[in-house]
């Protein structure tokens, strides 16, 4: 009993060190049920209002810049719990969460502005369909690119080095194989997020090294099979 009390004060003290990334987890888990019970159609109705298109931006900017970033396309809440996981909440850990909502608001909302200013401008110049001001942008992924993209400097050297060359591959991949404006929203925010270097800054609490975690790993795993 006391191992499973043991086990969840240390489960809550981890959440309580992260709690802007598990209070976006938590709505995004309710809205992503709320989603699962929706009709096609009116789910489809439902995310069109709330997405940053054209449209929507022109009538309602605050209200889509922000709802959007609630709610997901597909109920996918796993894949996301895992991400926030991997990504946002170290970041919060190490910057806290007033320097971890500047950057995610950053990204979400900068990524937001490029992506379909572009989009404006192609339009205008008859080089896209007028269509394309009603294309549903929803998600989190914007200002979870922005956290991938400012943990590069809460990594220890030399490994900041291989995850920013191997981020940054992959941001550049996906857009190069988009067919859409989403994955130059992608590759926006990640860069927001390597551009927010001043707000880690004169962080106290430890950098990341992967090495130091794997050798920790081996020990653990070697004194449980001793």
């Amino acid at each position: 009993m006391k191992r499973v009390a043991g086990l969840a004060h240390r489960a809550w003290g981890y959440v309580c060190a992260a709690p802007g990334t598990y209070v976006w987890l938590f709505v995004l888990g309710l809205n992503t049920l709320a989603l699962t019970r929706m009709s096609p159609r009116y789910k489809h109705w439902w995310l069109a209002t709330h997405s940053t298109n054209l449209v929507e931006l022109a009538h309602h900017p605050v209200k889509v810049l922000i709802s959007s970033a609630f709610w997901t396309e597909t109920p996918s809440f796993f894949f996301w719990f895992v991400l926030f996981n991997i990504f946002l909440v170290p970041v919060e850990r190490r910057l806290g969460t007033g320097r971890w909502l500047a950057v995610v608001a950053l990204a979400h909302v900068g990524a937001t502005l490029i992506s379909e200013g572009t989009v404006r401008l192609l339009i205008d110049a008859g080089l896209d369909s007028r269509s394309e001001a009603f294309t549903l942008d929803i998600g989190v992924s914007y200002g979870l690119s922005g956290g991938v993209g400012v943990l590069v400097w809460l990594i220890a050297r030399p490994w900041r080095w291989w995850y920013l060359g191997g981020t940054a591959v992959f941001y550049l991949l996906l857009l190069a194989a988009g067919t859409d404006y989403t994955n130059l929203g992608h590759l926006c925010a990640y860069l927001i997020g390597v551009g927010c270097y001043p707000l880690t800054r004169g962080r106290a609490r430890g950098q990341l090294d992967p090495g130091k975690i794997w050798s920790d790993v081996r020990q653990r795993v070697g004194k449980t099979q001793g």
